[in-house]
């Protein structure tokens, strides 16, 4: 019954995440599914993008009915990082938990970083924006930059079974000129995408997965997750960033003193 409820708490944040902030959601899922769920890394980051993928695709929903996906550019991008996240999936069970817990530890902390240097930017209100007629048309030179971010995207995805969203949202933003609320909608087509892609190789590979935490956990993600698109309507992205940011630092902590015990 612990074991169920604590999936029930972490599912609804992780949800309020990924609805609020397009993505972050597996940043948090993996090192609860681990520490207070008893899950090893490679069953965590199985688990994560199970309970990502389902909730992404219901938050990509709520945002679509709002106008804010940009259909084409998302499955661009996201296109360019599934090969890489098929390919790490199959390789992530056969890594050390240490090494996997080391990193996800680094990687957190940068995600963190990111979004705190975010936050911090004044807002430009005259960002160029695309003005083709789909409203879809990248800035020059940015479909290369596009790919290689896409491919580094699904590259992460796979072997640390996170979905992206948090490097996703930058570079839709910086890369492709979104406005934040067009990124946070289409980075969640884009963590979808990926998610469902890392996951096959990873279901036959890890083995047995404890359905009666996943379950749970899932279900209150999806639940979190249309709140989490009304949080993104009530406060700016700077606040959430700010306090996203600052639970990932103290995950990416705990996280890396328990790997280097």
């Amino acid at each position: 019954m612990t074991a169920i409820v604590l999936a029930l708490i972490a599912g609804a944040v992780v949800g309020l995440a990924l609805g609020g902030l397009g993505g972050g959601g597996s940043m948090l899922a993996v090192p609860a599914l681990i520490y207070l769920l008893g899950f090893t890394p490679a069953h965590a980051g199985t688990a994560a993008l199970l309970i990502v993928a389902a909730t992404s695709l219901t938050g990509l929903l709520a945002h679509a009915r709002a106008g804010r996906v940009r259909w084409r550019t998302g499955l661009l991008f996201a296109a360019a990082g599934l090969p890489l996240a098929a390919a790490t999936g199959a390789l992530s069970d056969h890594l050390p938990a240490p090494l996997l817990t080391t990193a996800f530890a680094v990687l957190a902390a940068f995600a963190a970083w990111r979004m705190l240097a975010s936050a911090r930017k004044p807002k430009d209100a005259a960002r160029n924006r695309p003005d083709d007629a789909a409203g879809d048309r990248p800035a020059e030179g940015a479909p290369a930059r596009s790919a290689a971010a896409g491919a580094g995207l699904g590259a992460v995805t796979g072997l640390l079974g996170v979905g992206g969203g948090f490097l996703a949202v930058p570079a839709l933003v910086s890369v492709l000129a979104f406005t934040m609320a067009e990124a946070v909608g289409t980075s969640l087509l884009v963590i979808s995408a990926n998610s469902l892609a890392a996951l096959v190789p990873r279901l036959g590979a890890t083995g047995g997965l404890d359905w009666a935490v996943i379950a749970p956990f899932t279900a209150a993600a999806l639940l979190g997750a249309w709140d989490g698109k009304r949080l993104a309507d009530r406060f700016s992205g700077r606040t959430l960033q700010t306090a996203f940011a600052v639970a990932l630092l103290a995950v990416a902590a705990l996280m890396l003193v328990d790997a280097l015990r």
